[in-house]
């Protein structure tokens, strides 16, 4: 319903937004810059203006600038401005999830790194000890497999 209480067309494209956005979410990205990225994913362009994302999501201006820079900190969007054009647009890089993955990669060295510092001052043979060396044995195997995985990404394209 609208505001004038009208039946308003269901809009499949919207719910499929909110539902991967959600799945974003759930993954650990914040709310609004999963909104923001599948918007962007969505549009044949791959790219928007925060006015026209701001519309789109029927959120505020505000909204779209945290979410904005957000994305564009973890390298999942880069900011561009088209010839002749005054307003900034967000594009969806070829190599978004690439960018992601590898920013994960720098979280699981220094968990790594935490854990092995972890595992030092609690000391090797108490339970703690080992669970922390464990920890950090774990992070630096996905990490090792990352690389590979990378590889053979770059390979495949």
């Amino acid at each position: 319903m609208d505001r004038k209480g009208e039946a308003v067309a269901e809009d499949p494209l919207a719910h499929y937004v909110e539902r991967f956005a959600l799945l974003l979410s759930d993954a650990g990205m914040p709310r609004m810059p999963s909104r923001v990225f599948t918007r962007l994913l969505v549009t044949d362009s791959g790219k928007a203006t925060a006015t026209e994302l701001a519309q789109a999501l029927q959120v505020s201006p505000a909204a779209i600038s945290g979410a904005v820079r957000y994305l564009e900190h973890v390298g999942m969007i880069k900011r561009g401005r088209d010839p002749g054009q005054r307003r900034d647009h967000y594009a969806v890089p070829d190599d978004a999830w690439f960018e992601a993955i590898m920013n994960r990669d720098k979280v699981l060295a220094a968990w790594a790194a935490a854990m092995a510092d972890g595992a030092e001052l609690l000391g090797a043979d108490s339970p703690a000890g080992k669970r922390m060396a464990t920890s950090q044995r774990f992070f630096d195997f996905l990490r090792r497999e990352m690389d590979e995985l990378t590889e053979r990404w770059r390979a495949q394209r």
